[in-house]
Order: structure tokens, then C-alpha cells, then sequence
């Protein structure tokens, strides 16, 4: 017994089935695909047909990302870009993608999280809070120069 979990006519199908769900990395099609016990030269096949019949598409997957992980948790273009580089998604497609975030819409978001968290920070200094909004800004994935500017926008308008 191999240890498969579907045979090989309804891997295809099911794959199609969870690929149509929502959009899916190249590398989370192969993960599953071997956790279903599907290996070799079947799993190249079956990545194929799922891309030549458009249920598999690296660019439309690193689009999709992009923009839930932008506008929907607020991350920033070094953790976006970060985090689909691991996924294995390609410098083409991640570039392709990140085009879609306009200036103005991050500055916004960047923005908009700065005056979000400084309230809540505990601090006992001016310099003690910016510290601390400075390193929830970078682990949010913003750029060093950005964050800077943003707080002391912040601090102007205050």
C-alpha cells in the first residue's frame, strides 16, 4: 500500500475542487498533494493541468496576497514580499503584484496605523513610545524611512 489517499482519477478533481476555494500557491498544491501521497512526476503533472486549465496561477495567487494582506491586515511590502518569497512565488510575480499598491493607499495605511497604536502604547517618554511604535511598525513589515515620517506627522499634527 502506498499510503494515497484518493486515486489518481479523483486527485485531479478534488485538487480542482480546493484550488476553485480560493486562490493557491504552486508550493501549497505540491504540500497537499503530498500529503495525499501523490509524489514524483504525478505531482508535476497534476500542477500542470491545474495551470494549463487556469485553476493554478502564480501571478493571480501573488495579486490575491498581496492585496488581502495590504488592505485586510495591514502588512507592509517588506513582510508581503517576505512572505511570498518564502511561498517560492517568483521576483516577476511578487513585482507584478506589489505594483498594485498605490502610494498614496500605503502612506494612508501606514498612516492610519500609526495613530491607531500611539495611544496605547505605556511609555514614559516621548522617545520611550516612538521606540516601541517604531518596532510595531517594522514587524507590520513598513519601510524604516517611512515610519519615521509617519510619527512625526503624528507628532505635528499633536
Amino acid at each position: 500500500m502506498t499510503g494515497r489517499k484518493y486515486p489518481p482519477i479523483e486527485t485531479l478533481g478534488r485538487i480542482k475542487k480546493w484550488c476553485d476555494i480560493q486562490e493557491r500557491s504552486h508550493s501549497s498544491v505540491r504540500r497537499k498533494l503530498i500529503s495525499w501521497g501523490v509524489f514524483g512526476d504525478e505531482i508535476e503533472n497534476v500542477i500542470a493541468e491545474l495551470i494549463a486549465s487556469n485553476f493554478l496561477s502564480e501571478e493571480r495567487y501573488a495579486r490575491a496576497f498581496v492585496s488581502g494582506k495590504f488592505r485586510i491586515n495591514g502588512w507592509g511590502k517588506r513582510k508581503i514580499r517576505t512572505a511570498l518569497k518564502a511561498d517560492g512565488v517568483s521576483e516577476i510575480s511578487i513585482g507584478l503584484a506589489m505594483s498594485e499598491i498605490e502610494d498614496e493607499d500605503y502612506w494612508q495605511k501606514l498612516n492610519y496605523l500609526t495613530r491607531k497604536k500611539a495611544p496605547g502604547i505605556k511609555s514614559s517618554s516621548r522617545y520611550e513610545r516612538n521606540h516601541k511604535l517604531t518596532n510595531y511598525l517594522l514587524s507590520r513589515g513598513y519601510e524604516p524611512d517611512l515610519i519615521k515620517r509617519a510619527i512625526k506627522e503624528m507628532e505635528s499634527d499633536s
